[in-house]
């Protein structure tokens, strides 16, 4: 009988195994995920910051392109004052001329200010542009190490499915569904050392009768709180 647990406990030990390697492998799609957003984010940042400068050169534009309209209309006016006789149409037109050469003002200002932050925008951007570099070559290399992870698991996984099917024809048919059924439903362990007459799968304390016969070790025994099988450590 001893034999027959400590079989169970390296088939126990590859099932363990293969649980987890499972779980690794169910969860490399969402570690891809993540460097994808991680990276989706950088390109999204570096994206703002040059989508505002492209504003900002359009915004520069178009002052540019108000002033050149007031500069025209001053001209046009300057003209005008050559050819009147009239003071008072003299007067109007330099007043509208002043006019004019007081918003062209303000537009310069502008400009002046939409340049001032184009240059902060450009040491950004600069900034943004290498940040994004550094995090593509980052994701990439960790997306080239989750696939050669991919790989290595699967591998494992395929030699430790060998294995426990290897161990499982030596088993006796009733004791491995037993210990199938055990394994699903606990989801930890089927088999577990009894230690001080506890159990160490769920830490509950056992008659000192079932305590003896799982010392003894010429049965199969479970515990009387959780079910699992025992054996003395």
């Amino acid at each position: 009988m001893q034999a027959e647990l400590e079989q169970l406990l390296v088939l126990q030990d590859r099932q363990q195994k293969i649980k987890q390697i499972q779980t690794e492998i169910r969860n490399l799609p969402l570690q891809r995920q993540n460097l994808e957003a991680q990276l989706a984010a950088s390109a999204a940042a570096l994206g703002a910051v040059k989508h505002k400068a492209q504003h900002l050169e359009m915004d520069r534009k178009t002052l540019e392109l108000d002033a050149g309209t007031r500069r025209e209309s001053i001209n046009r006016l300057k003209t005008q004052q050559y050819e009147t006789r009239k003071n008072d149409e003299f007067r109007a037109m330099a007043n509208e001329i002043e006019r004019y050469e007081k918003e062209i003002q303000s537009i310069e200002d502008q400009e002046l200010e939409l340049m001032d932050q184009a240059e902060k925008l450009k040491t950004e951007a600069n900034a943004e542009e290498k940040k994004s570099t550094s995090a593509r070559e980052s994701i990439g290399r960790q997306m080239t190490d989750l696939d050669q992870k991919a790989t290595a698991l699967n591998t494992r996984l395929k030699e430790l499915t060998l294995e426990r099917n290897e161990l499982a024809v030596k088993i006796d048919e009733d004791l491995l569904s037993r210990f199938e059924r055990l394994f699903a439903s606990k989801g930890d362990a089927a088999i577990v050392a009894l230690e001080h007459e506890v159990c160490t799968g769920c830490h509950m304390k056992l008659t000192t009768q079932t305590a003896h016969r799982v010392r003894n070790g010429k049965e199969i025994v479970s515990c009387e709180q959780c079910g699992r099988i025992l054996y003395a450590a």
